[in-house]
């Protein structure tokens, strides 16, 4: 019986020092959560954030960093943004975890809050940091429009040249003024397209004008005509101005174009008389060979005439006077040529 009662009474010490063993690592986990994240648990329930411990547990199980998400959430419930807006714990998580930078979402959407001319909600704002794009330099260049250099400063080119159409060459810097397009800016084209579309826009301006005196005379033509054209369609950006900073006068293009053309001319007329000279000097050598052959012909004529002469003696058609008047008519005849200064035998 003694030893019954022994050994119950073992058995209740050792469940009581098992239950007291639990509460104590109990405690101790409590204790070690309410260590590292009683602070921020703090922070937010003072704020008004509403995250509470078990939350900020299961941020750590779910990998995402609890001071981030807090300090989001205390920045966006201190600007006025509630939940209604789409801001929630658990969407920020979300961002998060989809490798948003979520302090960033949070004070673009701010700054667009209290510049009240750009309409950012928490939807767009996290595709366009999804996207690449910073949402935050969005707003602000949506405030305060940016400025860009045409030509830009990386293309190694200090001026634009055009020719206007009496051929005198005009170089210009401009400059843009663009605010960010926050709905087009997924997906929208970047500053090299507006610098290219604003560098075409001015050379086409230019090269429309009568003579580069009006561009001098007027140059704020040549950016009425740019924004005439549209060339923030697509982009990014909203062009606001486009303003002309400096103008200079370069080379008479037209003039050198038209002596290069007057060269070649030139020089196409000095083949094609060099070509005719040349067919002139064949025919003529060509009429020489004629005129020999036909000597040659002469010649040849000539010298069947002693002996048709001959034939006749033998016939007895030519007489011996005959002979000698026909000697005489030809003695005669060089006698002439000869007084008359013809060589003798042409």
């Amino acid at each position: 019986m003694t030893q019954f009662l022994f050994s119950q009474a073992s058995t209740s010490q050792v469940f009581v020092v098992t239950v007291i063993f639990v509460i104590l690592v109990a405690l101790m986990i409590l204790f070690a959560v309410c260590a590292r994240y009683f602070r921020l648990w703090i922070q937010s329930i003072t704020t008004g954030a509403s995250i509470g411990i078990l939350d900020l547990l299961g941020m750590t199980f779910r990998k995402v960093n609890p001071t981030v998400i807090v300090r989001s959430k205390i920045m966006a419930v201190q600007a006025g943004l509630t939940d209604d807006s789409g801001i929630t714990s658990k969407a920020l998580e979300a961002h998060y975890l989809a490798g948003g930078n979520v302090p960033l979402v949070i004070r673009a959407i701010i700054a667009a809050q209290k510049a009240k001319i750009v309409d950012l909600n928490f939807k767009l704002a996290t595709a366009i940091d999804l996207a690449g794009r910073n949402a935050l330099e969005a707003v602000q260049t949506s405030v305060y429009p940016k400025v860009i250099d045409c030509p830009g400063r990386n293309s190694g080119r200090e001026t634009l040249e055009a020719v206007a159409k009496n051929g005198i060459q005009l170089k210009v810097k401009a400059r843009v003024t663009v605010r960010a397009n926050i709905h087009q800016l997924i997906g929208g084209a970047t500053e090299e397209t507006i610098i290219a579309r604003v560098g075409e826009g001015i050379v086409s301006a230019i090269g429309s004008s009568g003579t580069h005196l009006e561009v001098l005379e007027n140059p704020d033509r040549i950016s009425k005509a740019v924004l005439a054209r549209r060339l923030d369609s697509q982009t990014a950006f909203e062009i606001v101005s486009i303003d002309i900073a400096d103008i200079d006068v370069g080379d008479n293009v037209g003039a050198r174009l038209q002596a290069d053309q007057a060269e070649a001319d030139t020089r196409v007329a000095r083949a094609n008389a060099e070509g005719r000279r040349a067919m002139a000097v064949a025919q003529e050598q060509e009429m020489i060979a004629g005129i020999e052959e036909s000597r040659a012909k002469v010649v040849e004529a000539e010298a069947q005439v002693p002996k048709a002469i001959a034939q006749a003696f033998r016939d007895g058609k030519l007489g011996i006077m005959d002979y000698y008047r026909l000697r005489n008519v030809q003695a005669d005849t060089d006698m002439r040529r000869s007084i008359a200064g013809v060589p003798v035998g042409k």
